[in-house]
């Protein structure tokens, strides 16, 4: 016989996300939230952001580009 525990649990969905750059909002259900960018990583020794601190931040496609087309590498797809 197999006995089942009974337990009700709390399930956070998300809505919306934030760019943290450009501080535009994003419903989640739309394309534009496939193509966010999260940042998340604690800063070493002697790093700039701190040692042992926790850096995290979302940024929307538009805002990385800005940020970065001239200094990434690019490939298209074969």
């Amino acid at each position: 016989m197999i006995r089942y525990k009974s337990e009700t649990k709390t399930v956070e969905e998300i809505t919306s996300l934030k760019c943290d750059k450009c501080g535009k909002e994003f419903d989640a259900k739309g394309f534009e939230v496939q193509e966010f960018h999260h940042i998340k990583f604690t800063g070493g020794y002697a790093s700039v952001f701190g040692d042992g601190t926790e850096v995290d931040c979302d940024i929307c496609q538009h805002c990385l580009h800005q940020m970065i087309a001239d200094i990434c590498r690019q490939k298209e797809p074969t």
